[in-house]
């Protein structure tokens, strides 16, 4: 099995297209010129996605002043995503990668480890990215409760 080979600070971050929470179709080049949060997480519905999907909820007023977009990123199915989306009244967009091709150019999929058992599967991993389209921030060891606290205060360093 692959290790996970995430992207770094300063690289380019790949184009992708995601459905927002309206269901209208979007890509990141529309964002171009604004920076946006792309994170990863394994799975609707669980625990600590759950925790992390509504600290980005809360603290979705501050990143919209200062001009930030936020994408949540699995492998799950569009319906899986619009569920969790209702469920916890998250308004930001969930980008459904079944083909994990997302997942794959940001260098978060690969090998992991749950109770003894190894299988691929998306390592919960975030990138701030700049106007310029180039990872300002990248996070490669996430702690899904106190994350979105983190992503604000780098976020407000950076663009604040």
């Amino acid at each position: 099995m692959k290790q996970a080979n995430p992207l770094n600070e300063g690289d380019q971050a790949p184009t992708f297209s995601f459905r927002e929470a309206n269901g209208e179709e979007r890509s990141t080049t529309d964002l171009a010129g604004s920076p946006y949060l792309v994170y990863f997480y394994p799975r609707d519905n669980t625990p600590g996605c759950t925790a992390e999907a509504c600290g980005f909820r809360d603290h979705l007023p501050s990143f919209s002043k200062l001009g930030l977009t936020v994408i949540g990123i699995s492998c799950d199915s569009e319906k899986s995503h619009e569920k969790f989306r209702s469920k916890f009244d998250l308004p930001f967009p969930l980008a459904a990668d079944e083909s994990q091709e997302i997942v794959k150019a940001f260098g978060v999929w690969g090998e992991k480890s749950f109770m003894g058992r190894k299988f691929e599967g998306i390592h919960r991993m975030s990138f701030l990215v700049g106007a310029d389209g180039k990872i300002a921030k990248a996070y490669h060891k996430v702690k899904a409760k106190v994350h979105p606290d983190e992503v604000l205060e780098d976020a407000e360093g950076l663009w604040g």
